[in-house]
C-alpha cells in the first residue's frame, strides 16, 4: 500500500488512539521540501472529525515528530478525516467494507495487463481480495495492491 514506513506508523498510531480517535493509516509522498505526511483520523462520533479534532492530532504527532525525528529533511503534517472515499490500508479495512464499491491501483500492470481496478469488495481470503469486476471475480493478492479508495456513488 502506499503507507507511510513502518517506523513512522508506529510512532503515530499510539498517540493518536490515545488522544481516542482511530488510527486509519499514514501517506508519505513527495521528496524534499515538497513531502507531505498525511494521517488520517476517524471515530464513532455522530458529529465526525471536525477541525479541532485534526488541530489537536497534529499538535500531539508534532510533538512526537519532533522528538523522534524519523524523517530526515523538511516535510508538512496534514491531518484529515478518510473523507467519503476512505483510504483502505489493510487487509481488515477490505474486510470491513465488503459489498462497498472500490477502485484500485496496482504497483505493476499484473492481472490481464491492467494496473487499475474498480469494482465491488465481495471477499478477503487469504492475504487475497476478492473484486467483483465487469460481471466477474477477479482475485488479487494484496502485496500487489499500491493505493485503495472506496468508489463513492451518488
Amino acid at each position: 500500500m502506499n503507507q507511510a514506513p513502518s517506523k513512522i506508523l508506529e510512532l503515530i498510531e499510539p498517540a493518536v488512539t490515545g488522544l481516542g480517535y482511530e488510527f486509519v493509516g499514514a501517506e508519505f509522498t513527495g521528496q524534499g521540501k515538497s513531502s507531505v505526511l498525511l494521517v488520517y483520523i476517524d471515530t464513532d462520533s455522530a458529529k465526525g472529525i471536525l477541525v479541532t479534532d485534526c488541530s489537536k492530532v497534529s499538535h500531539q504527532i508534532s510533538g512526537i515528530m519532533d522528538v523522534e525525528d524519523p524523517i530526515s529533511g523538511q516535510y508538512r503534517l496534514e491531518v484529515s478525516s478518510p473523507g467519503m472515499d476512505r483510504p483502505l490500508f489493510t487487509l481488515e479495512h477490505f474486510e470491513r467494507f465488503k459489498g462497498s464499491a472500490v477502485k484500485l491501483e496496482l504497483r505493476q500492470a499484473t492481472l490481464e495487463g491492467q494496473r487499475r481496478f474498480t469494482g465491488e469488495i465481495l471477499d478477503v481470503q487469504n492475504e487475497t481480495v476478492h473484486l467483483h469486476v465487469d460481471e466477474e471475480e477477479i482475485e488479487i493478492p494484496f502485496s500487489l495492491i499500491k493505493k485503495a479508495r472506496l468508489e463513492v456513488k451518488f
